[in-house]
């Protein structure tokens, strides 16, 4: 496909929308068959404090701000050894830019975690904190993956990669790493082993041809290395986030058929390379991440037990949805639920502990910005 086709196929609508629908289903029942998988998992956002201030974003905050917060190694290692206990096989860890953080103090959160819990599927720092990280370290972005592979970092999410267009990056975040440092930090986590999901944020200042465009670079890259697990497609959550308050221009999100196009399209063109299509339950809600399921998704994402980033901007779906929940939800679309671990490696797990657990268990962003306990260093 080239780019002309692959923009064809995200402005689709009324009946050429349903056939695409239609034959994303047929291509993913074919490259992966009707398994619905989920990971068992837990976010640990360590810190709100950033340098940067990307216009989307309503997580972060200065480092003077009376929310700003930095979780003490204790307590990070603390909420991923609970996780663990809970039956969780992956704990995600991102965060803030903090100019107090540095590439070294990531490699000791991973040596820490993993000599706490061994079995933890260590899924952590972004590009944008691969950067950063490296920078104040003194580092390179490969010296620096090589010593988080080497303390035990299991995989990086492939955030902060919004559109991949530094035209729109430049609207969207200025001063934030470009299209070519993501690419950097994935190709080199590639060629180190280290295995990255993929993601695209849509709904907001970008075009077709820019959401075509980022989709073949994907498919290209994939092609070169063979290191992305997955694609998340991100749907912008628009309430609380600057960049929407500001410009009239900037999309509430994208609208009903937008979405369901670029999952099917995403399907029709990263299926073959990338066979894992994930829906974010946190950005759409469960019942809308179920309907995703016949538009060529076939992967859930996880529990989360604690979700700040999405739910600063305003998404209203919760922290926490149990395995239990999720398995229900493939059954009641007629899929087969199939958890997994990070690299989707089948697990056989029938009850988790985190079944009996609820929303709110854990406190939230809104309990920890607050608590004193961990209030960042104020300058």
């Amino acid at each position: 496909m080239n780019l002309g086709h692959v923009r064809r196929l995200l402005t689709l609508r009324g009946d050429d929308l349903v056939a695409l629908g239609r034959d994303a289903d047929a291509r993913r029942r074919e490259q992966v068959g009707d398994d619905v998988t989920y990971v068992v998992n837990r976010n640990i956002n360590f810190t709100n404090v950033c340098a940067k201030s990307c216009h989307f974003c309503a997580f972060a905050r200065g480092r003077r701000s009376e929310q700003a917060y930095l979780l003490p190694e204790g307590e990070i290692v603390r909420r991923a050894v609970e996780a663990w206990e809970l039956g969780a096989s992956e704990v995600c860890l991102q965060a803030g830019l903090h100019p107090d953080v540095d590439g070294m103090d990531y490699v000791r959160l991973v040596e820490l975690i993993r000599a706490a819990a061994p079995g933890l599927h260590l899924h952590a720092f972004s590009p944008a904190e691969v950067t950063w990280g490296a920078g104040r370290a003194g580092l390179s972005v490969v010296q620096l993956l090589t010593r988080l592979r080497d303390a035990g970092l299991g995989s990086v999410p492939g955030t902060s990669a919004e559109i991949l267009d530094d035209g729109v990056r430049r609207e969207l975040a200025p001063g934030r790493i470009s299209t070519a440092q993501w690419v950097e930090v994935i190709r080199g986590a590639h060629d180190l082993g280290i295995p990255t999901t993929s993601t695209m944020m849509f709904g907001h200042l970008e075009t077709p041809e820019h959401v075509a465009a980022h989709l073949l670079l994907l498919r290209d890259l994939q092609r070169e290395t063979g290191g992305f697990t997955e694609f998340v497609p991100l749907a912008f959550v628009h309430a609380e986030a600057p960049l929407f308050a500001r410009r009239p221009d900037v999309r509430p999100g994208a609208e009903s058929d937008e979405i369901r196009a670029v999952y099917a399209t995403a399907r029709m063109v990263l299926g073959e390379h990338i066979p894992n299509l994930q829906v974010s339950w946190v950005k759409h809600g469960v019942d809308e991440a179920r309907d995703l399921l016949d538009w060529g998704v076939n992967d859930l994402g996880g529990t989360l037990i604690n979700e700040s980033i999405s739910t600063t901007a305003g998404a209203g779906h919760g922290q926490l949805v149990t395995p239990a929940a999720l398995r229900g939800l493939i059954e009641d679309a007629g899929r087969v639920p199939v958890e997994r671990t990070t690299l989707y490696e089948r697990c056989h797990t029938v009850e988790h502990p985190l079944d009996a657990c609820e929303d709110g268990d854990f406190g939230s962003y809104v309990t920890t910005a607050r608590d004193y306990a961990w209030s960042a260093p104020r300058r």
